[in-house]
């Protein structure tokens, strides 16, 4: 089935089509909050290239945190997720 036209209007703005997508919380119905939130964590750092030592040395926040946060281990409050959100350039409401 093609997309309608303005989403390819849109596309050049950056938009995306994600209407063939499924919701991150759906793709992981066995995983509790804080690993789905984990697994956020570790995709969006994923995203960018990044090494755990390496968002570590963005943030300031220990690398053996930023495992913890991404095994569900740790808990990642407001000014930890801003740091997290800011360096991963997403927002910083998916980490809460």
């Amino acid at each position: 089935m093609p997309r309608p036209a303005p989403v390819d209007a849109l596309k050049p703005l950056g938009f995306v089509d994600t209407s063939d997508s499924v919701p991150w919380r759906e793709a992981y119905p066995e995983c509790s909050e804080a690993q789905l939130i984990g697994k956020a964590l570790a995709g969006a750092r994923y995203r960018e290239g990044l090494t755990q030592i390496e968002l570590s040395s963005l943030t300031g926040i220990p690398q053996r945190h930023i495992s913890e946060m991404e095994n569900g281990k740790r808990p990642i409050g407001k000014e930890m997720a801003k740091r997290l959100g800011k360096a991963l350039k997403i927002s910083y409401k998916v980490f809460l």
